[in-house]
């Protein structure tokens, strides 16, 4: 679904990403590990085409993508794949594309209500009137408090209510492709839990992830693929099973544990498939 390759961005006179380059396959969730500088949101900023909102150019590189449905009349192919090149749109484009991106630290509309803010996130979808209310029952449906909360201001909703509505905001385009963005920061231990079993269920409902996390314990349990960024270069790559029992992972990001996280992962990716599948 989505091709970055040897990707070089620059914020002025800093090279954040050093030749990086990742694929998502189709119906997958992918996870992006780095501790802080290692150039995760630069990736996602890239990839969404918001990077020149922060001053950051692409220097080298490509980044393609796939959707179902895409017309590739006006757009650079990928001879290779299929792939359209994406990394000249801008953000608006982007989205209509299928990419939509959930920002680090949640940047919800305080003022406005649960139910403002959802609809929001559907400003920019050509979809009818009444296929945006159901999407936006389907995240009601995967958001229970949201519901319950719809009429809220958003700034009165608790840290991980917020960030479910961020999620929530961000299926409103439908989006083939979501990019989450260290949606565990700041959150208690039982919130990250639950954030991780719901980006298990955006994937069971036909999205494909990219999640970019520094909690890589909770990460490698939902995703199937996973890349390690260190100072803008991938260091690491592999299923995430198997790289939950590396030295460098483990070491790193895990600490005691690993074999239980390698272990529960693939049940827990495989109840989720059962479910939304049948």
């Amino acid at each position: 679904m989505l091709k970055v390759d040897n990707l070089v961005v620059r914020y002025g006179a800093v090279e954040a990403l050093k030749g990086v380059s990742l694929e998502v396959p189709d119906n997958s969730v992918v996870a992006v590990l780095g501790s802080n500088g290692a150039g995760k949101s630069t990736l996602l900023r890239a990839i969404s085409g918001t990077h020149r909102l922060h001053r950051g150019r692409i220097e080298q590189g490509s980044i393609s993508y796939r959707a179902a449905g895409q017309n590739a009349a006006d757009e650079q192919n990928d001879q290779n794949a299929g792939l359209i090149r994406i990394d000249k749109l801008d953000p608006a484009k982007t989205v209509g594309r299928g990419i939509v991106q959930s920002p680090e630290g949640r940047r919800i509309f305080g003022r406005l209500t649960v139910d403002e803010n959802l609809r929001a996130g559907g400003m920019n979808s050509s979809a009818t009137k009444s296929a945006r209310t159901e999407t936006r029952e389907r995240v009601f449906t995967l958001f229970p408090i949201l519901a319950q909360r719809r009429g809220q201001r958003a700034s009165l909703l608790s840290g991980g209510e917020q960030q479910m509505l961020a999620m929530g905001r961000a299926l409103m385009a439908s989006p083939s492709l979501l990019l989450l963005d260290e949606p565990s920061l700041g959150l208690a231990p039982q919130i990250v839990e639950q954030i991780g079993e719901i980006v298990l269920e955006i994937n069971g409902m036909g999205t494909s992830v990219l999640l970019v996390e520094q909690n890589a314990s909770m990460a490698l349990r939902v995703a199937q693929h996973a890349h390690v960024l260190e100072v803008g270069k991938v260091s690491l790559s592999g299923p995430a099973d198997e790289l939950a029992k590396t030295d460098q992972v483990r070491d790193l990001y895990l600490g005691h544990g690993a074999e239980e996280i390698s272990g529960s992962a693939a049940v827990g990716r495989s109840q989720h498939l059962t479910r939304w599948t049948g």
